[in-house]
């Protein structure tokens, strides 16, 4: 595979590319995103023999946010299997923006995906559990497993969220109305928020993207996380879906699953090879990181990633 000997420098040389983009706004629906720093930008691939490679900030913690919604949507099919899931949850593309009350009228209360917030919440309230503290401490147990360390809850930005995701529970009201959500909904908005304000790094997302990338084995502790039938279920999901309404477009440029968070990571999966993580919280208007698009593109190319990339058969190349 082209420049795999060549990793780190190419992971410095795709931080120094996405520097060049200045686009891009922090988010600030949620008060304490606003106070981001702009300049922050980490970089981080993650292989899955367990080589790590970053530049940057890829130390930097920042809320995880909806990269959280394909991990547990992994160990919520883990729990429950394929076809429970897929028929409650969905996996089609809504073409609407990640927080659309219409895709859900559109579509008779189905949510479509687990990755816009509607799906999200109806992933969320799947989850096994007596109480919300319980599916709440799967969660954080979960993804802990993905990133292989104790993952912590930012608690700042769980207050700022839940002080104002007032259409998070108008969505859970309207999932609750077309019988999709069957707890009560205000507390499983409180688990997602929850989810989406655990601390994570480049690193820590470049590892879960590496665990998903090698059948749900962790690179790093050799712990098999979710099955590997899982992860080619979380990974189709994210192909269709993990950008949003760029999803289509992500696909096309970089030719790979991955997934975004309205604090500025984006976590991508090359199966077979490696996570790549990045952080950059200047987002363009669907809600992804500008930077991290750029310097995530950059490796793809660099290393060859693409998975629908081929090259003329050498037997045709033959005389």
């Amino acid at each position: 595979m082209q420049g795999w000997d060549k990793v780190e420098a190419l992971t410095a040389d795709a931080y120094a590319f996405g520097l060049g983009e200045t686009r891009g706004l922090v988010a600030d629906y949620i008060p304490i995103l606003a106070e981001t720093d702009p300049e922050l930008f980490g970089v981080c691939v993650a292989e899955v023999d367990g080589s790590i490679h970053s530049a940057g900030d890829a130390a930097v913690e920042f809320s995880i946010q909806s990269i959280s919604k394909a991990f547990v949507y992994a160990l919520v099919c883990e729990e429950l299997g394929h076809d429970l899931v897929k028929e409650h949850v969905g996996v089609n593309n809504t073409g609407l923006a990640f927080n659309s009350v219409m895709a859900i009228e559109l579509n008779y209360g189905h949510p479509m995906n687990p990755m816009v917030n509607a799906g999200a919440l109806a992933t969320t309230a799947l989850v096994p559990g007596g109480s919300p503290a319980e599916q709440w401490e799967l969660i954080r147990q979960g993804l802990s497993r993905f990133a292989g360390h104790p993952l912590e809850l930012d608690g700042e930005v769980y207050r700022s969220e839940m002080a104002t995701n007032q259409r998070n529970m108008a969505i859970a009201r309207l999932l609750e109305s077309y019988r999709r959500i069957e707890i009560d909904p205000l507390k499983v908005v409180d688990v997602y928020t929850k989810q989406c304000a655990l601390r994570v790094s480049a690193r820590d997302i470049a590892v879960m993207g590496a665990t998903l990338a090698d059948g749900g084995v962790n690179p790093i502790t050799g712990e098999q996380v979710v099955s590997a039938a899982v992860c080619r279920d979380t990974l189709s999901v994210l192909a269709a879906n993990g950008m949003y309404e760029r999803s289509g477009e992500w696909l096309f440029e970089i030719g790979l699953p991955g997934k975004s968070g309205v604090a500025g990571g984006i976590v991508t999966i090359s199966p077979g090879k490696a996570g790549i993580g990045v952080f950059s919280p200047r987002l363009d208007s669907a809600g992804n990181s500008v930077r991290g698009q750029a310097a995530t593109s950059f490796l793809s190319r660099s290393l060859g990633l693409n998975i629908f990339a081929s090259d003329v058969s050498p037997t045709r190349l033959e005389p």
